[in-house]
């Protein structure tokens, strides 16, 4: 039952992914206007062309189905010859062309004037002068022919040229030659919208002529067409012929069919997304995109990793081994084991070399540790210099080396574990937090701090600016160091190592005397019997002094 359960979600999900593609495909490869038909019988119909009213983007652009046929048959809504509407035989977006049947015109000898008949063309169409060749057959008569080019204002023509074609051996000769025998060619000019032929006699220029030369015929023909005919005179027996038209739009960025407008948004354009206007008036989708340019969203990425080139077996991309599709593009990559060289080709890895690498790879990363660590040690061993060098300094300025003449003078009555680091009393006032200030005065800032053994001290930050009181201040230290006193504040030591001198006391708790005694306590009432204790040992402490 798991097995069977596993199979129906497979198929289920390689439906979604086939149904998902085809949609895909089918949303890549749409041709025509949203809501429009495509095609007419085998003819595809891309926009700017449209089946029916309101599907290409210009009326003389229409194209009408005759479904009655069998298969249905194209007709140009607007190309029409005689009051018949010309059959559409291909539309090329690429080429920017049309193929349409051209009307043969045939005539006899009473009525000559019947092969000047021409289809005259409207905007945007025009005469492709390098498929087309304007084609006569007959002899003993010359091919005038004259010409109205891009939509001039006037309907003035200009002769372009012609042809002569002189009678030959056999009228029905096949040997697919149109150089002057029995039939003669000709070009004319770009941009052509009529091309009119005079047909002239060369035995009589009367149009009525002798009728020994037989019928006479004149058309424009595509000559590839033509030229791969195994009779050219078989046309003789046709009505129509393949004929390419030209059709072009105007404005350096494709942003008309019509050619008389005035253009002043140059951001207009009738290209859609991801496309250029070529230097031929024609829109095309950009590399790496496909489909049909003059639609908003027709042009499509292509998936290079996918696709396969038309008519073969060969995907679009060059890679070796693996393709990843990209926007407009795509990148390569390559098997384990392999590496990709010149962006498309892989190389495979040869194991000593992968090893070498490897052992490259870990060498380098090895010494760049080791390069770090040692920059690291230099830098802690510079800086520790450095901050020893600083303390000396302070310490010979702030009378360091007088400090220490008084010490060993003083034959051991100062201890010499007072003189204190500059490390030990940062630790102590938390590197002398704002919050530990409890005094501020004239002789400096008083900070509360906490030794290594646990005692609360109170450190005071000395202001000497005169460095000649720097002897007074050493004299001080020394004696304060010696006094030893209940009633006096023990001085627990110095440091010298800073810019000013550093004093640590015996951190006091309840406050100062004056505090004491002129500011009213609930909890300490100054009574009679407390204010003669308090006089009496200050002046305990002021004998000691004096006798000290």
């Amino acid at each position: 039952m798991g097995v069977k359960l596993w199979i129906q979600m497979m198929m289920v999900v390689m439906f979604v992914f086939i149904k998902g593609t085809f949609a895909q495909n089918t949303s890549w490869s749409r041709v025509a206007k949203p809501e429009c038909e495509e095609r007419c019988g085998s003819l595809v119909v891309p926009y700017p062309f449209g089946i029916g009213p309101n599907c290409s983007a210009y009326e003389t652009m229409e194209i009408y189905c005759d479904y009655s046929s069998n298969p249905p048959k194209a007709f140009s809504s607007k190309l029409n010859y005689d009051g018949n509407n010309l059959e559409v035989l291909n539309i090329s977006l690429k080429a920017g062309t049309i193929r349409i049947n051209y009307p043969i015109t045939s005539t006899d000898c009473t009525n000559r004037s019947a092969a000047a008949i021409n289809v005259y063309l409207d905007r945007p169409f025009t005469y492709s002068n390098t498929e087309n060749r304007f084609t006569f057959m007959g002899c003993n008569y010359i091919a005038l022919l004259s010409s109205t080019t891009a939509y001039a204002s006037n309907s003035s023509q200009f002769e372009i040229g012609g042809c002569v074609s002189s009678c030959g051996p056999s009228l029905k000769k096949k040997d697919n030659s149109c150089f002057g025998i029995n039939c003669c060619q000709t070009k004319f000019p770009p941009s052509s919208t009529s091309v009119e032929p005079a047909i002239l006699s060369v035995v009589n220029t009367s149009l009525s002529g002798n009728c020994s030369e037989g019928p006479i015929y004149s058309f424009i023909v595509d000559q590839n067409w033509f030229g791969k005919l195994d009779d050219i005179y078989s046309v003789q027996t046709m009505e129509t012929v393949p004929a390419v038209l030209n059709w072009r739009t105007y404005g350096r960025h494709c942003q008309s069919f019509l050619g008389n407008e005035t253009f002043s948004n140059r951001s207009l354009t009738l290209c859609g997304i991801n496309t250029l206007c070529t230097n031929q008036g024609l829109c095309s989708c950009i590399e790496g995109y496909e489909g049909n340019p003059y639609l908003l969203d027709g042009c499509q990425d292509i998936d290079e990793c996918t696709i396969f080139e038309p008519g073969t077996s060969l995907k679009r991309n060059r890679c070796a081994h693996l393709c990843i599709n990209t926007p407009g593009s795509y990148t390569c990559s390559c098997r384990d084991g392999w590496r990709l060289v010149a962006n498309f080709y892989c190389l495979e890895v040869d194991d000593r070399v992968k090893k070498a690498a490897i052992i490259v790879i870990i060498a380098t990363c090895a010494g760049l540790v080791v390069l770090l660590a040692a920059m690291v040690w230099l830098y802690k061993v510079i800086r520790r210099r450095n901050i020893r060098r600083r303390e000396e300094k302070f310490f010979k300025r702030n009378g360091g080396l007088l400090l220490l003449q008084h010490v060993s003078s003083s034959q051991g009555n100062v201890e010499t574990n007072k003189l204190f680091t500059s490390k030990e009393l940062e630790k102590a006032t938390d590197r002398y937090n704002i919050d530990r200030i409890v005094g501020q005065g004239g002789q400096g800032t008083v900070y509360k701090g906490m030794l290594t053994d646990g005692r609360i001290v109170a450190v005071k930050k000395s202001k000497i600016e005169d460095e000649s009181k720097l002897e007074q201040f050493i004299n001080e230290v020394v004696i304060l160091s010696q006094i030893n006193h209940r009633n006096v504040v023990k001085l627990h030591g110095c440091c010298l190592q800073t810019e000013v001198p550093l004093l640590v006391y015996e951190f006091i708790p309840n406050g100062t005397l004056m505090q004491y005694i002129h500011e009213e306590n609930e909890y300490f009432p100054l009574t009679w019997d407390v204010r003669l204790r308090v006089a009496t040992e200050v002046g305990g402490a002021l004998y000691y002094l004096l006798v000290y």
